[in-house]
């Protein structure tokens, strides 16, 4: 490991009990303006799980003795279920991804979400949430804030936790992440060895300050946490950028045809941060067996298109003028 990151690892991580939520009240309340907080929940057919963490999040961190969260939002990417309901019952605002920017078509993905929550935000410090987590607890968003509140030298902060890996009653404590450990953390250390100390690169809990996130480039897929961490990296630095642990998180695990394509699509974002070049064949074939008993090709594009900084986009520079 580089000494540069060994002293980061030192100086740039820490965890909730570091910055009791008391001393955060007290810190956005000296920020005025520059302390607004919101919280984004980017959602996909989520409706078992999105109103508990709505709710823990009203309750915790959006009450008067605690209101440390000026707004939260519910990013519905084109859900088929209940989400929209269950997150307006427990006290989301709900915004629907086609509704943003409607001149820009809307493409699939999680980092279209994102990249479309800033338009539909207006906090200084915007912390992205998955939607899909048990047993949440409101630390994983205050913990992730704090840094942004104390420390003006911040700019973006990840969760760190464990990850334990759940199926068929048996529990792996830590077995989950696997793209992480198998395809992330190997593209980082080799070609971003500045990003190895990053316990969760890939990991969907996140605050960051929206000067920042207004400027960078969002992948509209699954490649958006690491392709925003190595565009942070490139454009504050690597002292601006911290962790936090946040404990342990449970959440819906993917079968391994989903894992496949999500590495192959973060593989492909990493490439063209690499070379910025035209790519080699954008397509992974995986396998299913067949009625007749053969293997049958199923083939997917692995789509890394990607939206401007939002800092570009002439609706958005015009409201932050305003």
């Amino acid at each position: 490991m580089l000494e540069e990151v060994e002293r980061w690892l030192e100086r740039r991580s820490w965890s909730t009990a570091d910055r009791p939520l008391d001393r955060l009240l007290a810190a956005k309340r000296a920020m005025g303006p520059a302390g607004t907080v919101s919280v984004v929940l980017p959602a996909l057919n989520e409706e078992a799980t999105v109103g508990a963490i709505v709710g823990e999040i009203r309750r915790e961190l959006m009450s008067e003795a605690a209101p440390l969260v000026d707004e939260l939002v519910v990013m519905d990417s084109g859900s088929t279920d209940r989400t929209a309901e269950v997150a307006e019952r427990a006290g989301a605002r709900v915004v629907h991804r086609d509704t943003v920017l409607p001149r820009i078509p809307a493409v699939p993905g999680k980092g279209e979400v994102l990249w479309r929550s800033l338009m539909a935000t207006s906090g200084e410090i915007v912390c992205f949430v998955d939607a899909d987590l048990r047993d949440f607890d409101a630390s994983f968003v205050y913990g992730i804030v704090g840094p942004l509140l104390t420390d003006p030298e911040v700019h973006l902060v990840k969760a760190m936790y464990d990850r334990p890996l759940e199926a068929g009653g048996t529990v792996v404590p830590a077995g989950g992440g696997r793209v992480t450990e198998l395809v992330a953390r190997p593209l980082l250390n080799l070609h971003w060895p500045q990003l190895a100390g990053f316990v969760q690169p890939l990991g969907g809990e996140y605050a960051a300050r929206r000067a920042l996130l207004e400027r960078l480039p969002f992948p509209v897929g699954y490649g958006v946490e690491l392709g925003m961490l190595v565009d942070a990296l490139a454009c504050v630095g690597l002292d601006a950028l911290a962790q936090v642990d946040v404990g342990v998180r449970h959440h819906r695990h993917q079968d391994s045809h989903a894992l496949g394509r999500m590495a192959a699509t973060i593989y492909r974002t990493a490439q063209v941060r690499l070379a910025r070049a035209a790519m080699v064949r954008p397509v992974l074939t995986q396998f299913d067996r067949g009625p007749e008993g053969g293997f049958e090709p199923r083939v997917h594009e692995v789509v890394v298109e990607e939206r401007p900084p939002m800092i570009t986009v002439p609706e958005y520079a015009a409201r932050r003028a305003a």
